[in-house]
């Protein structure tokens, strides 16, 4: 049976809103039901959210289906279970966790959140120190993660943790689905520059995860955390935004709005910026476009790269233009949100919050070997530490 083209979608997206009108219906009802109808991720296989068609086909069912007033998933707020848990469950899921967890992952039903980064192991995750050990069909898992995003909201997480400390650091380590909900998981905030708790410190002690929970094979987790990590840096620095869209969008406004605010030199730099931003945008599209031939590769970890250093520059530009106003921050309070907003708060919080973008989803110096070594292929840096055990390692 061939593909479904875009006149195929279209008549399939006119039979969810005949069946289930958007004005009459309840929003996850309608949901779960173009999730059913093969029109949530129409790439993904049939059965789990879509129909095996191109990945380029997806805006035509966006399109029909928001021209109608559809609700959508709220992608903001579950964006690390549709960018990273999700293709990750689709690459290395068994038949029955594909179907147990992608269908509430994008209705929204249940929020994800990504264990990975440890007190020492950041930049260097593999070197991870969390530990799962097996105890019959289960794993007990003791250690620490942090850098956390929503796993205040969260219901599942992806955890990656070494099952076996006596080979090298990269080939013990096993990826398992975690349940936050489970006696042993504490979870407690991290309170930021910007003054909210966005992101977590979470504590793991003697948490039993059933191996049924384990995606890949035993001391193969750090192949399977390679899709997660690939696809994260595409989703941070790859999202798809009009002309203007993102941080530049703010500044450019402002210029427009307050001539009294224009000088000759933050003339210049705002027109790089904007140039570059365009640039950015339109070589993510592009890697999108390439995304239809598979997984995305080392180029997400260059479009990351370019993400936050505009985004720190734009951020401190428009501070800049603004003056004194630009001094002013317009609410400390500590909160614990749900998700991050950009461009929806005040120039304070931008310049603040984007000092994360060079760390989060992989620090700049991290890809920028990643880049020199995947993408341009040029020689790898010296290593000490890839044939020694990680129980061997000095930390």
């Amino acid at each position: 049976m061939s593909a479904p083209d875009a006149a195929e979608l279209r008549r399939r997206a006119g039979e969810l809103l005949a069946a289930h009108p958007p004005a009459t219906t309840d929003r996850t009802d309608f949901l779960k039901a173009r999730f059913d109808a093969g029109l949530a991720w129409v790439h993904y296989p049939a059965g789990l959210g879509g129909l095996d068609a191109p990945r380029s086909l997806q805006p035509v069912v966006d399109a029909e289906l928001a021209a109608a007033g559809a609700p959508d998933n709220d992608p903001r707020r579950i964006g690390i279970g549709l960018g990273m848990a999700a293709p990750t469950i689709l690459g290395f899921g068994t038949d029955e966790q594909k179907r147990r967890f992608l269908r509430p992952l994008w209705v929204g039903e249940e929020v994800w959140c990504q264990l990975f980064s440890e007190p020492g192991a950041g930049s260097d995750l593999a070197a991870l120190g969390t530990r799962a050990v097996r105890d019959g069909e289960h794993w007990v898992v003791d250690g620490q993660k942090v850098w956390t995003s929503s796993a205040h909201v969260a219901r599942w997480a992806i955890l990656i943790a070494r099952t076996d400390p006596d080979v090298p650091k990269h080939r013990g380590i096993s990826y398992f689905i975690c349940d936050m909900t489970d006696p042993g998981v504490e979870v407690r905030p991290l309170r930021q520059i910007t003054g909210e708790a966005e992101f977590n410190e979470v504590f793991l002690t003697g948490v039993r995860i059933p191996d049924s929970h384990r995606l890949g094979p035993v001391g193969e987790g750090w192949k399977v955390a390679q899709t997660t990590l690939m696809n994260e840096r595409v989703s941070i620095g790859g999202s798809r935004i009009p002309r203007e869209g993102g941080m530049i969008g703010p500044v450019a406004r402002t210029w427009r709005e307050r001539p009294d605010l224009r000088t000759h030199d933050l003339h210049q730099r705002l027109l790089t910026l904007w140039v570059e931003a365009e640039v950015a945008r339109l070589a993510g599209e592009r890697l999108r476009q390439q995304l239809v031939a598979g997984q995305p590769g080392p180029e997400g970890s260059g479009m990351k790269l370019a993400f936050a250093r505009l985004n720190q520059e734009i951020s401190g530009l428009e501070v800049e233009l603004l003056g004194d106003e630009g001094l002013l921050y317009g609410d400390w309070t500590m909160r614990r949100p749900e998700l991050v907003d950009f461009t929806g708060r005040d120039a304070g919080y931008r310049y603040l919050r984007s000092k994360g973008n060079s760390i989060e989803g992989g620090t700049s110096e991290v890809l920028l070997n990643i880049v020199a070594e995947r993408v341009l292929g040029l020689p790898a840096e010296p290593r000490n530490d890839k044939d020694v055990a990680w129980k061997d390692l000095s930390r």
